[in-house]
């Protein structure tokens, strides 16, 4: 078989044979695919990981949507308004930890 490569990748071959690291060209190319296949392989595990949390974060929105119609919201500026006490109580406490110290 023959292949053609850009005058970059033939470089690049020839850098790594000449490195020590590989004795030959085919030990190159051979490594290459075999990396190839690897990445493939990976690939469609990572896209089927991304299809089931994209599945789970639309049965999730799905359940959020059901219960806004079900008047079971929360409003989202009381809820604001709740996070920055929180924050507010624990920069408190913070700080009379350091105060005590």
């Amino acid at each position: 078989m023959n292949i053609s490569l850009t005058p970059k990748l033939e470089q690049l071959v020839k850098d790594k044979v000449s490195s020590g690291k590989y004795h030959s060209v085919n030990e190159v190319m051979g490594e290459a695919l075999r990396l190839l296949e690897e990445r493939d392989a990976c690939g469609g595990l990572r896209q089927r990981i991304r299809d089931q949390r994209l599945a789970e974060l639309k049965a999730k929105i799905q359940v959020g949507i059901e219960e806004l119609e079900r008047g079971e919201g929360i409003d989202g500026e009381e809820l604001f308004a709740e996070i920055e006490e929180d924050i507010r109580r624990a920069q408190a406490q913070m700080q009379q930890a350091e105060a005590a110290k």
